[in-house]
């Protein structure tokens, strides 16, 4: 029976890993699109990284926001 724990923390693990790899996708793909507005340079513009600074957070954010009503809608159907 311990095979199947260990089983099940590392398929949550793997899991996880796989939602924030796809996280991180959506952020860059966003947030590029939001704050790059021309053929990037070797550095940001300081208005580049504002922008995507404050980007990545509001996204950030809003997905701990959405897995929190996630978590509380799922709690209540219990």
């Amino acid at each position: 029976m311990e095979n199947s724990a260990e089983m099940q923390r590392f398929l949550q693990q793997e899991q996880q890993k796989a939602m924030v790899g796809e996280m991180v996708g959506k952020l860059t793909s966003v947030c590029w699109d939001k704050c790059i507005t021309s053929t990037p340079g070797s550095k940001f513009s300081s208005g580049e990284t504002t922008c995507l600074s404050n980007c990545a957070q509001r996204y950030l954010d809003m997905s701990v926001l959405i897995a929190k009503r996630f978590e509380m809608q799922g709690s209540r159907d219990f």
